[in-house]
Formats: C-alpha cells, sequence, structure tokens
C-alpha cells in the first residue's frame, strides 16, 4: 500500500511539473514591447525617469545618442531606412528599459515622456530596504558580470571603427571596434591565423606611445593594463580566427601620442605591433 502511495505521487509529480514550468515561460512572454518610430529628418527624443548610463541599438540604421560625459535624462533616436530593429536603455538605478524601433517616413510623435512602470527590470538584484551594506567584493561580481555581458553583445554586432590591421607571416592582428560605455573603453580585437602553424600566445599589451621634443627625439611606452578581458585565448590554430574583447579605464590621447597594440608569440617570433591614432582613441563608437 505504501509503494502504490508512493508511485501515484510521482506519477502525479511527473504530470504537472511541465505544465507549471509552461505557465511560468508563458508568463514572462507576455510582457509587451512599445514600439517606437523614428526617421532621418526628425529627432525624436526620449525622457526617462533617471539620467541614462547607456543606450544601444540593435542595428546600424538607428542610432541613439546622449550625453555619455554627462549623464542627462533623455536621449535622441534617428533611423534610415531598413528593417526593424530594438533599443535598450540602462538608467543610472540600474533600471532597464526595451523598446521595438521602426522607420517610418512620416512621425506623428516626436517626444517619449517614460514612466519608471515601463522598465522591464534591473540589471542588478534590489535588496530589501534592512540590507544597507553592499561588500565591495559583490559590487567587483557585478562590474565584471556587466563587462562580461556587454563584450559579448559588441562580439555579436558588425559595427566597425575604421580599418586598424597589420600582418607578419600569415598572422594578422586587428582592432575591428572601440566603444565607450560609462567609464570604460572596450576594444574588439581580432586575431587571424592564415598560415599552417599553431599561433600560441605569449601576452598581448596596450601602451600609450609619447614622442618626445627637441633636439634628441625619443619615444617614451607607458602600458596600461585592462581592467578586463572576455573569450581572451592562449592559441590560435592554423587557419582560425578569434576574436576577444579589451576593457580599459577610459582614456584620451593628444596629437602627439598614439596607442600600440603588442602582440608576442611564445617560443616564436611572429611578432605585431599594431599603432593606432589618437583620433580612433578619442572618437570612439
Amino acid at each position: 500500500m505504501k509503494k502504490y502511495i508512493i508511485t501515484s505521487l510521482l506519477l502525479a509529480v511527473s504530470t504537472f511539473a511541465p505544465r507549471i514550468c509552461f505557465a511560468q515561460v508563458t508568463a514572462q512572454d507576455t510582457i509587451v514591447i512599445d514600439t517606437i518610430y523614428a526617421n532621418d529628418t526628425k529627432n525624436v527624443a526620449l525622457f526617462f525617469p533617471e539620467p541614462i548610463r547607456q543606450g544601444i541599438t540593435g542595428a546600424e540604421n538607428f542610432i541613439f545618442t546622449y550625453n555619455r560625459e554627462k549623464e542627462q535624462y533623455f536621449g535622441l533616436l534617428q533611423a534610415k531606412p531598413g528593417k526593424e530593429s530594438n533599443l535598450l536603455i540602462v538608467n543610472r538605478d540600474g533600471s532597464i528599459f526595451s523598446y521595438i524601433v521602426r522607420y517610418k517616413a512620416q512621425l506623428l510623435k516626436f517626444n517619449y515622456f517614460i514612466p519608471k512602470s515601463s522598465s522591464i527590470g534591473n540589471e542588478r538584484p534590489i535588496l530589501n530596504d534592512s540590507i544597507s551594506v553592499v561588500t565591495a567584493e559583490s559590487n567587483v561580481d557585478n562590474r565584471n558580470y556587466y563587462y562580461q555581458k556587454f563584450s559579448s553583445y559588441l562580439l555579436e554586432r558588425k559595427q566597425r571603427v575604421g580599418r586598424i590591421k597589420k600582418r607578419t607571416e600569415g598572422i594578422v592582428l586587428s582592432v575591428e571596434n572601440i566603444v565607450f560605455d560609462t567609464e570604460e573603453l572596450y576594444f574588439v580585437i581580432q586575431i587571424k591565423n592564415n598560415s599552417t602553424l599553431d599561433y600560441d600566445l605569449n601576452f598581448l599589451k596596450l601602451s600609450v606611445e609619447t614622442r618626445q621634443k627637441g633636439k634628441k627625439k625619443s619615444l617614451q611606452r607607458l602600458y596600461q593594463e585592462p581592467i578586463f578581458k572576455h573569450n581572451m585565448p592562449s592559441k590560435i590554430t592554423e587557419n582560425e580566427t578569434v576574436r576577444f574583447v579589451y576593457v580599459l579605464p577610459k582614456f584620451s590621447l593628444s596629437n602627439d601620442r598614439r596607442a600600440i597594440f603588442e602582440l608576442h608569440e611564445k617560443d616564436g617570433e611572429r611578432n605585431i605591433e599594431l599603432k593606432i591614432s589618437h583620433s580612433y582613441i578619442n572618437n570612439p563608437n
């Protein structure tokens, strides 16, 4: 009799468990995302309840501009003809807003005042009022999690900052994109191995080079330590292409300075120095 009761309970749980999971997924999928229309002749302004910390569009035919140096409550959206995309906004308090964006030649609305209730969530868990102290360790973990997610997003995009490339003996080092976000610069880097030998990576360093003025001209390099690396490889096999992200604290360069990536091979001599003009550093995406 006891065995029958246990078997019946197991059958009941296995029968209803899938329905419970399905109900949870269905509930999440019912979130309605509003659509915002824009074009290339008018500015569409979006006003948020908190200052904008980050704004990202999913396609290059949509541009969302906002003040990255001094946080403000509004941003401007413009669009070129093309397929619809999405817009993701993160406020200073971590509130997340998501919209479908579409091109429309004739606009009926130019200003959107976004209420706090339109937020689809928060990038970090909201703690109870009774918990007022957040440890330094948790802040570091949250920041690293953000670096990882944003780096993954950049690797999925096909955006480029310009043609920054150097090659030697079948090894091609290129910087595909430089993106400024909050207080950091994100370098999207690609290494392509067109040779028939594997490439064991010893190190990849970024330095800032300054041309010293005077009769005896010299060069001085100051190395910049990344605060986060995403998908950093240790080996690039023959005919393989790898892409990864270096995250560094925000910096700018004067006209007499430039950035240099130094790629060194372990137990080899296929080394590359890729020089980046100050204009690329000072005008990131």
